[in-house]
């Protein structure tokens, strides 16, 4: 593991733990205003209400953790503005399967318990109880970790390409867990 692989873990760590300097980091910046100024304007709500009961749509999980398949590519950790691309889970995929590579932020937790930041065992719960229509067979993962020239690249291509690919597995419901 690189030395900067290193600090950038045990900051995340540090940040865990006292989450004060967060705020400290953050100094009061609001990212969502940010973002919604991207394309829509800053009173952009991106919502879209249901055309049915949840309990009757097919539902996709899309985690910001680093979640992918061992077999897949790790998400690039070299690049300190991060890694705007996704990777595809099958809705079926078993937890020894699937691991985690994200630098920035403590993932102890979700190594520990993966539905922390992917409940894909509480989402298949969920479809067996009836209490939404089914379980997507297609999930996606990003690294939350998006900075500088590679915001621009998530919003213009990744996510337009990762909503796609939703709407072609026949996902109805997109539930964000972010890490």
């Amino acid at each position: 593991m690189s030395l900067r692989r290193w600090k950038d873990r045990m900051v995340a760590r540090l940040l865990t733990r006292y989450p004060g300097l967060v705020k400290r980091w953050a100094g009061g910046k609001d990212f969502s205003a940010e973002m919604a100024g991207w394309r829509a304007g800053p009173s952009f709500t991106p919502w879209t209400p249901l055309a049915r009961p949840v309990s009757e749509c097919k539902v996709a999980l899309v985690t910001t953790g680093g979640v992918h398949l061992k077999t897949q590519d790790p998400f690039d950790m070299e690049n300190p503005d991060g890694d705007p691309t996704f990777r595809e889970i099958p809705g079926d995929a078993a937890r020894d399967a699937l691991t985690i590579t994200h630098d920035y932020y403590d993932h102890r937790g979700a190594d520990a318990d993966l539905n922390v930041v992917f409940p894909h065992e509480r989402l298949a719960e969920l479809a067996a109880e009836g209490a939404i229509g089914g379980v997507s067979p297609v999930h996606l993962s990003f690294m939350g970790h998006i900075d500088a020239e590679l915001v621009e690249r998530l919003v213009e291509e990744t996510a337009p390409a990762a909503a796609r690919r939703l709407r072609e597995a026949g996902a109805e419901v997109a539930l964000l867990a972010p890490a």
